[in-house]
């Protein structure tokens, strides 16, 4: 299990010291992470999704330690320590090494953390991963330029489950593959999760294919939550004005010219949010109490967890969020 508890992230964005005395400017901070809390149960999928600059790349980064949090934290309960976590990045092209061939780019976390005696055993430990994820132990003797973007996909999941993580954030893993390709990649992740148990964050702007993947979903607006259930749910009944324009979108081939509202104006700056409600400027339902305050995150009587006013909100979300020793 991973619970994020109240995490937040900023990044201070000020221009140098002498130029902010020589143009008298104050400190600019980004929140990029802004009280975040959710959490993932073993063997399950939870989805992150949301615009550019909605920060679920950064928690990303947070959940693996890449990112330190600024406040909150990130445990993993009932685990005996924090499990191996690994993250699948997004552009196959630029995450493996060139010069290396792609039997030692899977062999090397295997020889760093020495989880085989021998390059007997590696050997071995590499080949049987290249047929887990769909390749063969020949391509292992390859260079990455050798393949395609989808086979490059493959080597990278081989390279995350060579440490025998149980747990992995998959920032967009799929965006820059053909659509045919990223049927095929996503089917083989179902397909280890289901064989070794394992436990994702999947991070992606496209939800047709969160829809595909997921067991849980939270939407992301300017760095918090806006809107967190089960994807059933949340695709069958969203409840944020924000996740109902978000779902509009998908293309629908049985219902194409169905009338759909655009989705005005831009994000505002994570530097300098809007008072109140961050979506209330793109907000058609806006009142005057989304203008002066800000909603939290609460749990509505069919189960799912909203930030708004104008849905019928009924118990905190942080008295929902499970702290169970339980696995």
């Amino acid at each position: 299990m991973v619970v994020a508890d109240k995490v937040t992230c900023l990044f201070d964005v000020s221009a140098p010291l002498l130029n902010r005395l020589i143009e008298r400017q104050p400190r600019r901070t980004l929140r990029a992470v802004d009280g975040v809390s959710f959490e993932v149960k073993r063997g399950t999928t939870v989805s992150l999704v949301g615009e550019s600059g909605c920060g679920k790349s950064t928690m990303a980064r947070l959940l693996v330690g890449l990112h330190r949090p600024t406040s909150g934290e990130i445990r993993f309960p009932g685990e005996g320590g924090r499990p191996r976590v690994q993250m699948i990045f997004q552009d196959p092209y630029a995450s493996l090494n060139p010069r290396w061939r792609v039997r030692d780019i899977i062999a090397e976390p295997i020889r760093t953390l020495n989880l085989r005696s021998g390059e007997d055993a590696t050997r071995d430990r590499v080949d049987e991963l290249l047929v887990l994820v769909g390749l063969s132990p020949r391509d292992g003797e390859k260079y990455p330029h050798e393949f395609s973007g989808g086979q490059r996909q493959r080597i990278s999941i081989a390279r995350a489950l060579a440490t025998e993580a149980e747990f992995l954030v998959c920032d967009e893993p799929t965006s820059a593959l053909d659509v045919s390709v990223q049927a095929q990649i996503l089917n083989l992740m179902r397909k280890l999760q289901q064989e070794l148990g394992l436990t994702y964050v999947f991070i992606s702007h496209n939800l047709s294919v969160v829809r595909h993947m997921s067991d849980r979903v939270a939407v992301m607006y300017l760095g918090r939550i806006v809107e967190e259930g089960e994807a059933n749910a949340i695709f069958a009944n969203p409840q944020h004005p924000y996740t109902k324009l978000l779902i509009d979108t998908i293309p629908n081939l049985e219902d194409p010219n169905r009338d759909r509202k655009p989705l005005g104006g831009e994000v505002p700056s994570p530097i300098n949010p809007p008072p109140g409600c961050a979506f209330n400027p793109r907000c058609g339902l806006a009142t005057d109490r989304c203008w002066k305050e800000r909603p939290e995150l609460m749990r509505q009587s069919d189960g799912q967890n909203v930030a708004c006013f104008v849905a019928d909100t009924r118990i905190p979300f942080e008295e929902t969020v499970l702290v169970s020793e339980e696995v």
